[in-house]
């Protein structure tokens, strides 16, 4: 393989986990999640548990405490 097309898959990967992240940022903000909160806690909670919470009546920013 040459070396200018690992890196481009490299790149590629990188931009596909960066809008994944932003994604999941976005989904939390919608729920009530403050944006500086739902940037650091994106990658490690998943937003549909927080998502049953919220819908139940959780106020977000308990239910993201709760699914952590």
């Amino acid at each position: 393989m040459e070396p200018t097309r690992a890196i481009l898959r490299h790149e590629t990967i990188d931009d596909d986990e960066f809008l994944v992240h932003e994604w999941r940022v976005t989904q939390l903000a919608r729920l009530g999640i403050p944006r500086p909160l739902a940037e650091a806690a994106a990658d490690h909670v998943d937003w549909h548990q927080v998502a049953k919470l919220v819908r139940r009546g959780c106020p977000p920013q308990l239910a993201l405490r709760i699914v952590r």
